[in-house]
């Protein structure tokens, strides 16, 4: 036994010798970036000098050194497909140089124009002057070319550059995730970058999930989206596939989606943590949120959230999308998509209604949509704001408003997403969306809890007369005030808890804690004070405490505003004799009617006879 055991451990240390001499240095034809830098002359680029070529010449003391500052590269056609199995790196022998590779990434691709690249490695560390460090590649797929991409800011600065590997095309059975979120990585024609919300960039758009074993790659477009967010040096963006496509585990199935860039979240988890209220708060759609790392044309750009584009859509905002023939009738009516928007004015398809509130018609869009429907709309909407108690659904109003007063949401009211059905007279009130000011970061409120009225009536950004709407209904309509009450009772006895809310921050503080410090060394910001940050806390965990501290003084807030009593739903159901005549309270005391049945989730107030007793309904 001993023999053998002697015998299979010299067998596998041959095999294991073979397979490393096997995966050599890999040589071919130097490709890359054609502009360079002359450090002796920088008012002008060149062919010659610094070329890519000095990073594959063997000479640590050379270097490449591009003109333009970003997105430059040095590579290798290897002539055929070869699997990369360890790829080197030796930074520019200067001052900067051990810093200038970091976040530095590797790529390969089996088109020239590495429109189809994947991910190889990135560089999470500074380099050594004067020696090649190494890293190993576990990309299963072969690739006939091989390149290095620099980070942002750095002309590529690279001293050498080597790529190991064997002959072969390989397969898929794994690929390379930056860390243990899904790698997004994006690939633009001619490698344009999106420059704003009009112009679309035909794309590659591969998404890399479940630790490397599941693949998305397909064509598609990118462009930027947003607003203010699209003024932060880290740019959101918005993809669309040329065909609907299942992305992560997302309910729909669409070309749309959204690259949220969280640059003024410094916790990474702000909208993430909303969306997670809405649905605890009962609202029928909540848009798919996912934590992301995002590559573009192989430069790091940083972590994101890849959510839903917010549209009409099946597995969305699930209502019909109107045609240019639905202009008379029962089609007339809907569905009409809506946002109540301060920057409707910057839009193609907007009006102000009578009440003065900016409003962008979403769906049907700008255009497709015809004279018949934008005045059907803008008629009707004007008819629900001066006859809401009949034409406002108050169920989903008030479940986003309090979505909002949870979260202490100061953009709660500047943007507000409406529909309306077809041959429905309700007007719908969601999804919930933008949190990144929201649980204590707007030095404007905070600290929000130290505020004894509604975060929308304590600072809080209200665009048009929304605020006077909003005060209508939750501050002087009794029956709004009731059922505000209840649908609080609903999800507070359905786990609203504390220490929910604090296992949710955990949870999301763990899964985003390797993607977050690759974010702060591309954008180190947690020392500074960008948007409308209140306080630089000075460190990630620093920020997440701050979000947890918020979520439970912020419930507790919630309660006492409320005048709600929680009272833990380890209470005994109470069995009521249902042959006997009985009638039902909430808490606040409104009758509920004579039966439990058909009654939401929650406590309630039982009175049968002189006997009152509090019953659970599950």
């Amino acid at each position: 036994m001993k023999y053998s055991m002697r015998l299979f451990v010299s067998c596998l240390l041959v095999f294991l010798t073979i397979g490393s001499y096997a995966d050599n240095k890999l040589t071919g034809t130097v490709i890359g970036t054609k502009e360079c830098v002359d450090y002796a002359n920088t008012s002008k680029s060149t062919t010659t000098v610094n070329t890519c070529a000095n990073a594959f010449d063997g000479n640590l003391d050379t270097f490449f050194a591009s003109w333009e500052r970003s997105y430059t590269w040095a590579g290798l056609d290897l002539g055929s497909p070869h699997v990369i199995t360890k790829v080197g790196w030796s930074p520019r022998n200067d001052g900067l140089g051990e810093g200038r590779v970091v976040l530095g990434v590797f790529e390969g691709a089996n088109r020239e124009d590495f429109m189809d690249a994947l991910p190889l490695y990135m560089i999470d560390e500074k380099g050594t002057i004067g020696k090649i460090s190494y890293g190993d590649v576990t990309c299963s797929r072969g690739f006939r070319y091989v390149r290095y991409v620099g980070p942002s800011d750095a002309r590529c600065n690279i001293a050498e550059l080597e790529f190991y590997g064997h002959p072969g095309e390989g397969d898929d059975t794994h690929l390379y995730q930056i860390t243990n979120l899904p790698t997004v990585s994006i690939h633009t024609l001619n490698g344009e970058i999106p420059y704003d919300k009009v112009h679309q960039i035909v794309s590659q758009l591969t998404i890399i999930s479940d630790n490397g074993t599941r693949l998305l790659s397909e064509p598609g477009t990118t462009r930027e989206r947003g607003n203010a967010s699209r003024d932060f040096p880290k740019k959101p963006y918005r993809i669309k596939f040329d065909k609907k496509q299942h992305v992560l585990d997302a309910p729909a199935k669409a070309k749309k989606w959204t690259l949220i860039n969280n640059y003024g979240d410094k916790t990474l988890m702000r909208n993430l943590l909303a969306f997670e209220l809405s649905r605890k708060l009962g609202m029928p759609y909540t848009p798919f949120g996912a934590a992301v790392d995002v590559l573009l044309n192989g430069e790091y750009k940083g972590c994101y959230q890849l959510c839903d584009q917010v549209q009409i859509h099946k597995g969305r905002v699930n209502i019909t999308e109107m045609t240019t023939s639905d202009n008379d009738g029962v089609a007339l009516t809907g569905g009409y998509f809506l946002e109540i928007d301060a920057y409707a004015n910057q839009e193609k398809s907007w009006f102000r209604s009578t009440k003065g509130n900016p409003v962008t018609i979403k769906s049907p869009e700008e255009d497709s949509i015809t004279t018949h429907q934008k005045n059907y709309i803008k008629n009707y909407f004007n008819k629900m704001e001066s006859q809401w108690e009949t034409y406002l659904e108050r169920n989903t109003f008030l479940r986003h408003f309090l979505v909002g007063e949870l979260s202490g949401n100061t953009d709660t009211y500047w943007s507000v997403f409406m529909y309306k059905e077809r041959d429905d007279d309700q007007v719908y009130t969601g999804p919930v969306w933008d949190f990144d000011l929201a649980f204590d970061n707007d030095k404007r409120t905070y600290p929000v809890c130290n505020k004894k009225d509604y975060i929308y009536r304590s600072g809080g950004s209200c665009t048009g007369n929304m605020k006077t709407f909003v005060d209508n209904i939750v501050v002087k309509h009794a029956a709004s005030k009731t059922q505000l009450l209840n649908i609080w009772d609903e999800a507070r006895q359905n786990g609203l808890t504390e220490e929910y809310l604090v296992d949710l921050v955990d949870s999301y503080e763990a899964e985003l804690d390797r993607s977050q410090r690759l974010n702060f060394m591309r954008w180190p910001i947690l020392n500074s004070l960008v948007h409308q940050n209140a306080k630089v806390w000075g460190s990630y965990q620093a920020e997440v405490q701050n979000v947890r501290r918020f979520m439970k003084e912020r419930l507790a807030w919630m309660d006492k505003k409320l005048q709600y009593t929680y009272v833990p739903n380890a209470i005994v159901d109470v069995s009521v004799d249902f042959a006997q005549p009985y009638q039902v309270f909430s808490l606040s005391g409104q009758p509920c009617g004579n039966a439990l049945e058909g009654l939401r989730p929650g406590i309630y107030v039982v009175r049968q006879g002189k006997t009152t007793k509090k019953v659970v309904v599950r």
